[in-house]
């Protein structure tokens, strides 16, 4: 699939479920259930243990039904390594033009962070296909939605105090997805094994997108 097509998935999935955990725990059980919940595109971020092998597992087993991609890409070293691992997006904190300019390479989109509106449309002159606003919880719906006002040809994904119940408002507020990790991939759960857990709050998820797009 080209960039572009890959973009426009994210966008119509309307949700990036985040895989962060500090402990190496077995992922594909806690995939599956997100994928029974409805998602479809899944982040694997680099500061997870085992995170180039989990990325790998996971494309053998669902091809490009899940859209499984990288977070906490700062390297061009780590979009290699990534891609390499079968990585279908990227994922940055921060903007820097050589991860952008090194995912665009495999005609791949990236997703740079950046909060203030200077830094968002610095992103999108280096080539961002879709912009990471992080930390968006600390600002708010109406964050975003200011945001757009005098940009509104960004995709902004907001990420950082999202949950399965006020996704929909971020959608409402503009957003072209969000991105959403500890609210939705609970590491206890995974922990203990309780992973519909996960399908559930998945599934609350998606519907609250469904609804905001109505």
């Amino acid at each position: 699939m080209s960039r572009k097509i890959l973009t426009s998935r994210i966008v119509e999935a309307g949700a990036i479920a985040i895989v962060r955990v500090r402990e190496t725990l077995s992922l594909e059980p806690a995939a599956e259930a997100l994928v029974r919940g409805g998602i479809t595109v899944l982040e694997v971020t680099c500061t997870t243990p085992n995170a180039l092998p989990t990325i790998e597992a996971l494309r053998r087993r669902y091809g490009m039904d899940l859209l499984v991609g990288a977070g906490s890409v700062i390297t061009e070293q780590q979009v290699k390594d990534v891609v390499s691992a079968g990585a279908c997006f990227v994922v940055s904190p921060v903007t820097k033009k050589c991860v952008i300019d090194a995912t665009h390479a495999f005609d791949l989109p990236v997703l740079p962070g950046a909060l203030t509106p200077t830094e968002a449309q610095v992103a999108d002159d280096l080539g961002a296909d879709m912009v990471k606003i992080f930390p968006a919880g600390q600002l708010g719906f109406s964050y975003v939605k200011a945001l757009l006002a005098p940009l509104p040809h960004l995709k902004l994904v907001p990420t950082g105090g999202v949950t399965p119940e006020n996704a929909g408002k971020w959608i409402c507020s503009g957003a072209a997805a969000v991105g959403i990790g500890s609210a939705l991939v609970d590491v206890a759960a995974i922990r203990s094994g309780q992973h519909s857990v996960l399908t559930e709050r998945a599934s609350v998820l998606c519907a609250s997108i469904a609804e905001a797009r109505q």
